[in-house]
C-alpha cells in the first residue's frame, strides 16, 4: 500500500512538472522569433549559457547523493545520442521557425510521441497499452484544432518541424534511460554539454563566428536560463518520474502554449475552436495518466 502511494505521488509530481515545463517551453519560439542571430547560433548559446546554471544544480544535488554509474558502452551511447539528438532538434526546429509560424513549428516538433512509441517498442522493448494509443490519437486531434484553423500549411517549415520531432523523440528516450541511473541535474548538465559541443562547429560555420551584440547576449542568456535551465530542468525531472511515452504525451501541451503565446505576443490568430482543442489535449493527458 505504501509503495503504491509512493508511485502515485511520483506520478503526480512527474506529470505536474512536465506540464509546467511544457507550458514554459511553449514560449521558446518567441525568443527565437525576436532574436537576430542565426538559428544554429541561437541553439548553441541556449545550451552553452545554460551550463553554469545546470552545473550549480548538479553540485547541489550531489551534496547529499553521488551517482555511482558504470560508464559502459550503453550509457555512453545514450549520453552522446541524447546530446546529438537535442542539438539537431534545436537546430532544425529553429530553422523551421524561419519558414512557418511558432504554433505550426511547435506542433510538428511535438509529433515526437508517435516516434517515442515507435522507437520504444522497436528498440527498447516498451509495452504500450491500447488505451494510451487512443489517448494519443485524441491528443493529436486537439493539437490540430489548436494549430490548423488559424494557420496556412507552410510545407517546407512544417517538414523541418516534423524532422525535428524524430530527434526530439531520441532525446526523450535517451533522457529516460540516463535518469534511471543519474540524478536529473547531472543528466541534463552532461547532455547539454554534449549538445553545446556538437553545435559549436556548426555555429561557427553557419554564422561565420560566435560574435553577438550586447542586447543579443542578454536575450540569449535569458533564453538559456528560462528554456534550457528552468523549463528543460522541470521536464528532465518529470521524465525521471514518468514513463517516456507518457512524458512525450504530456509535452503536447507545448503547441497549445505556443499558440496562446503567439496570439498574446505575436498577434497570431486564436479562435474558440483552438481553445476547445487545448481542452481536448488536457483531457487526453488526464485520461492517459489516470491509474
Amino acid at each position: 500500500m505504501h509503495e503504491e502511494e509512493n508511485k502515485s505521488r511520483d506520478l503526480f509530481i512527474g506529470i505536474s512538472l512536465l506540464l509546467i515545463g511544457a507550458l514554459m517551453l511553449g514560449a521558446s519560439g518567441i525568443f527565437v522569433k525576436i532574436s537576430e542571430s542565426s538559428p544554429s547560433l541561437i541553439a548553441f548559446y541556449r545550451a552553452f549559457f545554460a551550463l553554469p546554471f545546470l552545473y550549480l544544480w548538479m553540485v547541489y544535488e550531489e551534496k547529499n547523493y553521488k551517482d555511482d554509474i558504470d560508464w559502459n558502452k550503453k550509457n555512453k551511447f545514450f549520453l552522446v545520442l541524447g546530446g546529438v539528438c537535442f542539438a539537431l532538434d534545436m537546430f532544425i526546429w529553429n530553422w523551421s521557425l524561419v519558414f512557418t509560424s511558432v504554433a505550426n513549428a511547435t506542433l510538428m516538433a511535438n509529433t515526437a510521441p508517435v516516434f517515442v512509441v515507435l522507437f520504444g517498442v522497436i528498440f527498447l522493448s516498451y509495452t504500450i497499452k491500447l488505451s494510451f494509443i487512443i489517448s494519443l490519437f485524441f491528443a493529436f486531434i486537439g493539437v490540430c484544432l489548436v494549430v490548423l484553423p488559424g494557420e496556412n500549411i507552410m510545407v517546407f517549415g512544417d517538414s523541418l518541424g516534423l524532422m525535428a520531432a524524430v530527434f526530439y523523440a531520441g532525446y526523450i528516450l535517451s533522457i529516460k534511460e540516463l535518469t534511471n541511473l543519474l540524478k536529473p541535474g547531472k543528466t541534463l548538465f552532461l547532455v547539454t554539454f554534449v549538445t553545446a559541443l556538437f553545435l559549436l562547429p556548426i555555429s561557427i560555420i553557419e554564422a561565420k563566428g560566435l560574435f553577438i551584440s550586447q542586447s543579443e547576449f542578454i536575450l540569449l542568456l535569458a533564453y538559456a536560463f528560462f528554456s534550457q535551465t528552468i523549463a528543460q530542468g522541470l521536464i528532465t525531472y518529470g521524465i525521471s518520474k514518468v514513463s517516456a511515452h507518457l512524458s512525450s504525451l504530456v509535452l503536447l501541451m507545448q503547441p497549445v502554449a505556443a499558440a496562446f503565446y503567439g496570439w498574446l505576443l505575436l498577434e497570431e490568430l486564436l479562435s474558440p475552436i483552438q481553445a476547445i482543442g487545448g481542452l481536448i489535449v488536457l483531457l487526453a493527458i488526464y485520461t492517459a495518466s489516470r491509474k
